[in-house]
Order: C-alpha cells, then sequence, then structure tokens
C-alpha cells in the first residue's frame, strides 16, 4: 500500500536525478581531507551562509552538539526556546557530551529581550552561568514558526550584550528563506555558527553542514571526529545534499501553498462543528499542528485510509508537508479526516 506520508519531511526518498548523482560523484577519504563533493559542499554553504568555512557531518544532532561543544564548557549552561530541537529530541546529548544544562524562554516570549534579561544566569558562584543562545529557525513548534532577519539582529544584539556565543539550528533554514522571501546569508549573518539539514525538505537521504569561522571549524573537526563523525568517502552522501541544493529548494514555496490548504480545508471542518483545533503563524512554512480530542483513534483511522500522521500526545497532531505530498494527497487528507470526525 502507497501511503501519503505526512509524519515529517524526512521521510522522502532520493529521486533518480539524485541517485545518479550520489553514484557518480568523485570521493576520496574526507577524513584525510580528500573528497572533492564534501569540498564543493562545505564551501557551497558556507558561501550560501555568508560564512569563512564548513563542515559536513552525518546528521543535524552531530551538529548541533559539536556547536555547543564549541561554544561551552562542562557546567556552563544554554539559553534556548521551550521545546527546542537540541533539548527535547536530542536524547540529552548536551549534557550527555558537553556537561552543559539549559535555561528557557517561553514560547510565547518570542525572544524578547526583557525574556532574555530574565532567564539567562549571569556570571556568579552559584550559577551554571549561560554562555550560549540557540535559536531554532524554522522553529519545529507552533507550525513551523520563522525569525526574521530583523527580529534575528535584535536577538543577536541582545546575546552580545550579554557576552553570549550564537548557534543557530537551521535544520530548516531552507523553508525560513523562501517563506520570508530571504536569503539564507540574512537568516546566518547574526550566527558564530549555523547548522544545516539536507535530509528534510531538501530530499537527500543523509546529512547536514555546520558552518562557521576558519578557526571554529578546525575545531570542529577535531569534536566531530571525538564524536564519531569522521567519514571516508562520504561524497556519495555529500552529493544528494548538492542535489537537493540545486533542484528543491525553489519548490519548498509548494509544500508551504499545500500545509495552507489543508489548514484553510481543517478551519472549514472546524466551523462546521468537528472537534479539531488548528492554526497557523502569519508566516508560516511545511509545518501544522492540529487538535483532536482521539488522538491515537484518528491516527490509526487514518493509516487505514492510507495517511500517516504523527499523534505527539494529548490529541495534537501534526502534519509536515514534503516532496512526496502533492495536492491530490492534501485533498485526500481532508476528506479521510472529514469521514472520520463524521462517524
Amino acid at each position: 500500500m502507497s501511503f501519503i506520508d505526512l509524519r515529517s519531511d524526512t521521510v522522502t526518498k532520493p529521486c533518480d536525478g539524485m541517485l545518479k548523482a550520489m553514484m557518480a560523484a568523485d570521493v576520496g577519504d574526507d577524513v584525510y581531507g580528500e573528497d572533492p563533493t564534501v569540498q564543493r559542499l562545505e564551501e557551497q554553504v558556507a558561501a550560501l551562509l555568508g560564512k569563512e568555512a564548513g563542515m559536513f557531518t552525518p546528521s543535524g544532532t552531530m551538529a548541533n552538539q559539536i556547536a555547543i561543544n564549541i561554544h561551552t564548557r562542562h557546567g556552563d549552561a544554554i539559553l534556548a526556546e521551550q521545546e527546542s530541537h537540541v533539548f527535547l529530541y536530542e536524547a540529552g546529548a548536551a549534557a550527555a557530551l558537553s556537561g552543559v544544562q539549559f535555561d528557557f524562554i517561553p514560547f510565547s516570549e518570542n525572544f524578547s529581550n526583557e525574556a532574555i534579561d530574565q532567564y539567562l544566569k549571569p556570571e556568579w558562584m552559584h550559577y551554571a552561568s549561560t554562555k550560549l543562545l540557540v535559536v531554532e529557525n524554522s522553529h519545529n513548534r507552533g507550525s513551523g514558526r520563522v525569525i526574521s532577519p530583523t527580529q534575528l539582529a535584535r536577538i543577536g544584539a541582545r546575546g552580545r550584550h550579554h557576552g553570549l556565543s550564537l548557534h543557530c539550528d537551521g535544520a530548516r533554514l531552507w523553508n525560513a528563506a523562501v517563506a520570508l522571501k530571504c536569503t539564507e546569508k540574512d537568516l546566518a549573518a547574526i550566527f558564530d555558527t549555523v547548522s544545516v539539514c539536507f535530509s528534510k525538505g531538501l530530499g537527500a537521504p543523509v546529512g547536514s553542514v555546520l558552518v562557521g569561522s576558519r578557526e571554529t571549524m578546525v575545531r570542529a573537526r577535531k569534536i566531530r571526529k571525538r564524536f564519531g563523525g569522521g567519514m571516508r568517502q562520504a561524497g556519495f552522501l555529500a552529493a544528494g545534499a548538492l542535489f537537493g541544493l540545486d533542484h528543491n529548494r525553489e519548490r519548498l514555496a509548494e509544500d508551504h501553498l499545500r500545509i495552507k490548504t489543508l489548514h484553510d480545508g481543517l478551519k472549514e471542518l472546524e466551523v462546521s462543528g468537528y472537534p479539531i483545533a488548528t492554526s497557523l503563524p502569519e508566516i508560516w512554512t511545511n509545518i501544522l499542528y492540529f487538535n483532536v480530542s482521539n488522538g491515537d483513534e484518528v491516527v490509526a483511522k487514518l493509516k487505514n485510509s492510507g495517511i500517516l500522521a504523527s499523534h505527539l500526545g494529548h490529541g495534537r497532531l501534526r502534519a509536515v508537508t514534503n516532496l512526496h505530498v502533492d495536492d491530490k494527497g492534501i485533498q485526500a487528507t481532508l476528506l479521510a479526516l472529514s469521514k472520520i470526525l463524521k462517524s
């Protein structure tokens, strides 16, 4: 059975063109710095983000955790928003690998200057002092909320005021740039380091890149080795990422339009009296959360209808559009939900 898979944008498989590019990749031993395809990817991404250098990693989690390790020491604290990926979905890596703890800004505060001032921990013998501010853009929560270059400039200035290093978890930075109609460089400007992912909206099977200064990336390569991320003929994977960059960035706007169609259809059901609640931020991307009264049951019935969605608990469902979901898939999802909610 062929499913309409809305669980995530990580579920896509390489297209024929991407597979051909991967199989034809010019490769070498990347630990020795001899893989030309990896080098091309790192240079291209660093240029796109306006940084001096980049480093390929197997995953976004590794890229984020290398950045955390670079910017902190054992016993320090990180300031991030609640439900940030670096805290919630990276298996406690910041504590386990770098010996740091988190302080949180409520998501509703939108990184206001007052919130940054309130929730960071200054230097004091009794505190785990805050050394790093992590911004996730777009944010997995809040239906893919994005932060604009103007907002980022303010956030960055406030962080610098407190002497903080700045890292961007930009797993879906490509989506944020499309939604905001700006460049990725605009969104990366304030940060010391930025991680971007290729296995989400861009459709590659594996990989992320961490960018920053040349000096920082020299340190990052040693930490990558320590964390087990040194790869040999990684150009086969890097070629898939390059194909995604070249062919799948502009089409992200299609995913955004489809999530809006899904949202509008759910709103119509809501207005008609069915037990569902959904909302999108003013500027949205490819993620939608909606609430139903019986999440497990709805997800099971959707699966029986050939549709996969995620239940995060307490009736909160998530749908993520991706390059394998077309307009017919969205309409089929709305039809199935309408029938399920009526039953």
